[in-house]
């Protein structure tokens, strides 16, 4: 890149998920996208509001049902949209070689996703993605800068022992933690809008990759009710119900 250049093309990969909030089973659950990727969407449209990116390419997979979250992604301002065509329920080690298959035709200069999804809190595609191409990789990030005419990036990631502050060369993976930002509200016209624009339909033959899920989902249900609480009135009741009821004693 060339001085005051910015980062051509922003990846961002998002998924599918049942509403997290909608408090039942992912058969009867309404989908929406998953929040951790809506936040790597609203962090690639504010680099490219600051001028530091020029496109923004978003992708999913799945079938055409949603197509519905396509539609709100383009709304908040993504550029373009693919959807990979493939209704299976595919494992991270699947998706993470189909997006590598996506990143070899698309070169961007960076790829922004969710740390995880909700729906299976698996947090394997982003580093898996990255191992497959081989790139650098920035993980449960909560700020991103660029650094030397957006050639590599610093990124405050969040661990168990605090904040972490890594640099890493472009092209790279970087995945997003929460307090990264907070996205925008999808207005009503965007999304009228966004019916308009094209999505891009690719199959994985068309991207020359072969993938099977290597596991498959049995059940999917709600968590059961916690009990109730009792009072005791001494530490010896609590001791003997520990014993006699609880069985942890």
């Amino acid at each position: 890149m060339t001085q005051g250049q910015s980062v051509e093309k922003i990846l961002v990969p998002f998924k599918s998920v049942p509403d997290p909030y909608a408090g039942a089973a992912a058969s009867t659950s309404k989908s929406v996208i998953n929040p951790f990727d809506e936040i790597a969407i609203e962090e690639a449209l504010q680099i490219r509001e600051r001028g530091e990116a020029t496109e923004i390419v978003g992708v999913t997979i799945g079938a055409p049902a949603v197509d519905e979250q396509i539609r709100a992604a383009l709304a908040m301002g993504v550029d373009r949209a693919i959807r990979i065509d493939d209704p299976r329920a595919l494992d991270p080690y699947a998706v993470a070689r189909i997006l590598r298959a996506l990143v070899e035709k698309e070169s961007p200069q960076v790829v922004i996703m969710g740390k995880q999804a909700v729906d299976d809190d698996s947090n394997q595609v982003g580093q898996m993605l990255a191992g497959l191409l081989g790139w650098p990789q920035a993980t449960f990030v909560s700020k991103i800068e660029f650094l030397d005419n957006k050639t590599r990036a610093r990124c405050t990631r969040e661990s168990d022992g605090g904040l972490e502050i890594v640099a890493i060369n472009l092209p790279a993976i970087i995945t997003t933690d929460l307090r990264l930002n907070e996205p925008r509200y999808v207005s009503l016209p965007g999304l009228m809008k966004a019916r308009r624009k094209p999505i891009k339909v690719l199959t994985c033959e068309q991207l020359g990759v072969t993938v099977r899920p290597l596991t498959t989902t049995l059940s999917i249900s709600s968590p059961m009710k916690r009990r109730a609480g009792t009072r005791v009135g001494s530490v010896e009741e609590l001791i003997a119900k520990l014993k006699g009821e609880a069985k942890v004693l």
